[in-house]
């Protein structure tokens, strides 16, 4: 194993009657591991019908002592109700999961009391396929299934809130998988509400610049048919529905389209049948979007077949490790991210039918408890960020650059304000960034922007460029500076590396800022923590 995995666990390892095999992926919470059944017996719960298992599966770790965002301890019990609902699906494109367990193993302390879900092996996603064979010849067939899947969902009364390639998995049968459900939403009527967290290409434009509460972004499963759309016209084209060489530069251009000083524009080599599929899925507006139920008739109508007995065969890409992939890289192999809670919440939550509404939702109680181990949930970082900063300080891989230091400075850069607009000093948004140095950090392959963005800035483009320069800064300070080395890589973001070296710590202009950026490092930390 090449990468740094969050909970290693060595080949050969036996839990419950499961043999660990070799790695698939890791991140944040948890690492996934390719496992067997070695015949020995356990407490199961039996998936659609059938009481067996399959003879492999994946198997997802979560650290011991880490309060996860799906509450662990009902992880069991939610299973059960899980497979009620998989029962009642004739034809299930969501991932399953089958069991939980839990390690008992003093000899091994990393792994004793962890948390393994015992999960469906993809053999692959569709981000992996469309990166070796870009408009694959059964892409019709693979959109009807995952519009099967989004239909299933949202007649169960969720929103997933992240379809894009990489939360698409193929399986060895040529069958579809909708998956990693982190950003799935329980509906409250007509809207549900999730971290301000989500991948701009797939994002509705009345999304983009949406006000954001204490409980998070308010959506609507409109939002899931607008990436659908967006989906769709990459896997039959090869190319997005809007124009621009960058993810930034095509938001701004599905803002515009949105407040109509642009048009849209499909690939003229769209299939005609899908043309009007498309448009309906990208409107200007939600209220204009076709619904889930009409969109499936659509579809299946284009494929030339029921979804059901569309079947796939492809040739599916070999996931490969690198030394230094990023978390967020490597969940995009196998994106297996703490599925089973997600999914069994849509049957239930077994509360007492008198007990009155939950409070919160489930996405709520996610965004506010959200790394816990690494950033306090009891201060003023407020919930719709947190998966943002956790993520963000995860994909650096430096110690210094951590969620708590990253929370600390949006606190003194902007007190969390995500429309921050001082013109004087030319700086916008929640990370006070000046839009031509911005241009260097907003891209996630390390290319600068082709043109200078112009503010507003989301917290979901803001917050990411921020971990990028802190990552560039952080090996760029030399060693032997006095002070915290956290502070010293704020400071650097404030003024520069360079000035920080020069003054062999903190330079005094910048004392002020760096006080108050340790005040709110240390109230941010957890105990026990830097």
């Amino acid at each position: 194993m090449t990468e740094p995995y969050a909970v290693p666990v060595p080949r050969g390892y036996r839990v419950g009657a499961w043999e660990v095999r070799e790695p698939l992926a890791t991140g944040a919470f948890g690492s996934v591991y390719a496992a067997r059944h070695t015949g020995g017996t356990q407490d199961t719960v039996g998936v659609g019908g059938g009481g067996g298992l399959p003879d492999t599966v994946a198997l997802k770790f979560l650290p011991t002592g880490t309060g996860t965002p799906r509450q662990l301890s009902h992880l069991r019990d939610l299973v059960e109700r899980e497979v009620e609902l998989l029962r009642r699906l004739r034809r299930p494109r969501l991932i399953r999961m089958y069991e939980t367990l839990t390690v008992d193993d003093p000899g091994h302390p990393r792994l004793d009391g962890a948390t393994v879900l015992v999960l469906e092996r993809a053999e692959g996603s569709l981000a992996a396929l469309l990166a070796a064979e870009p408009r694959p010849p059964a892409g019709p067939a693979l959109l009807a299934q995952v519009c099967e899947g989004l239909q299933q969902l949202h007649r169960a009364g969720w929103v997933h809130g992240d379809l894009k390639p990489a939360n698409v998995l193929l399986m060895a049968d040529g069958s579809v998988r909708l998956a990693d459900f982190n950003m799935a939403a329980e509906l409250e009527g007509t809207h549900a509400y999730t971290p301000a967290f989500a991948t701009p290409d797939y994002t509705p434009p009345e999304l983009l610049w949406s006000e954001i509460g204490e409980r998070g972004r308010r959506i609507r499963p409109s939002a899931d048919v607008w990436a659908f759309g967006v989906l769709a016209h990459l896997v039959l084209t090869g190319s997005f529905p809007l124009p621009g060489g960058t993810a930034t530069a095509r938001r701004d251009a599905a803002v515009a389209y949105a407040r109509g000083t642009h048009e849209l524009r499909l690939s003229p080599e769209l299939p005609a049948p899908w043309r009007e599929i498309v448009r309906a899925c990208l409107t200007r507006t939600h209220a204009d979007r076709i619904g889930t139920d009409a969109l499936l008739r659509r579809v299946t109508g284009a494929t030339g077949a029921t979804s059901g007995t569309a079947r796939l065969s492809l040739r599916l890409p070999r996931a490969r490790r690198r030394r230094g992939v990023p978390a967020a890289a490597a969940a995009a192999l196998v994106t297996l991210a703490a599925l089973g809670y997600g999914i069994a919440r849509w049957v239930d939550d077994g509360r007492d039918p008198g007990a009155g509404p939950r409070p919160g939702g489930t996405a709520s109680v996610a965004a506010a408890s959200y790394g816990a181990a690494e950033l306090r949930t009891d201060r003023d970082v407020p919930p719709a960020y947190r998966l943002l900063i956790v993520e963000t300080a995860h994909d650096c891989g430096h110690e210094e650059v951590s969620p708590a230091l990253i929370a600390a400075m949006l606190k003194v850069e902007s007190d969390f304000d995500p429309d921050l607009a001082d013109p004087a000093k030319d700086e916008y948004g929640i990370a006070r960034w000046t839009p031509s140095v911005l241009r260097w950090w907003m891209n996630e392959d390390g290319t600068p922007g082709e043109t200078v963005p112009q503010p507003p800035f989301p917290p979901a483009e803001s917050i990411p460029a921020m971990g990028r320069y802190l990552c560039w800064i952080t090996p760029r300070l030399d060693a032997g500076l006095r002070g915290d080395r956290g502070v010293l890589v704020a400071v650097a973001y404030r003024t520069s590396y360079r000035k920080v070296n020069d003054a062999g710590g903190v330079p005094p202009k910048y004392r002020d800022y760096a006080d108050r950026v340790a005040h709110h490092l240390k109230e941010y930390t957890p105990s026990g923590g830097k």
